[in-house]
């Protein structure tokens, strides 16, 4: 069997032990913006190939980019934006990431 843990000698004050709570890592955005470039059609597509959208949630989203000149597709955490940046370029989007 195990020895029981020792106790502190007499005289010794035990301090409360604080535990540091771990902060969430930060959420980031990826977002597409317009461009004179690529057909609405275009967008709608890679929307739909890359994140796996509906083709009617794509193509709100395109035209979100369309009418209000950018759109939030992804968001979590920096490296996955930073994937997913990279593969919109990839496509020939204009993409960027910020914190949310």
């Amino acid at each position: 069997m195990a020895d029981p843990p020792a106790a502190p000698p007499p005289g010794t004050s035990l301090e409360p032990v604080a535990r540091a709570r771990m902060a969430p890592a930060p959420r980031w955005v990826v977002i597409v913006w317009n461009d004179p470039i690529n057909l609405m059609s275009y967008v709608t597509y890679v929307l739909q190939k890359l994140f796996g959208y509906s083709r009617p949630q794509a193509h709100r989203l395109m035209l979100r980019v369309h009418h209000e000149g950018r759109a939030v597709v992804s968001s979590g955490p920096m490296e996955r934006c930073e994937h997913d940046v990279a593969r919109l370029h990839a496509h020939g989007l204009w993409a960027t990431m910020q914190p949310e």
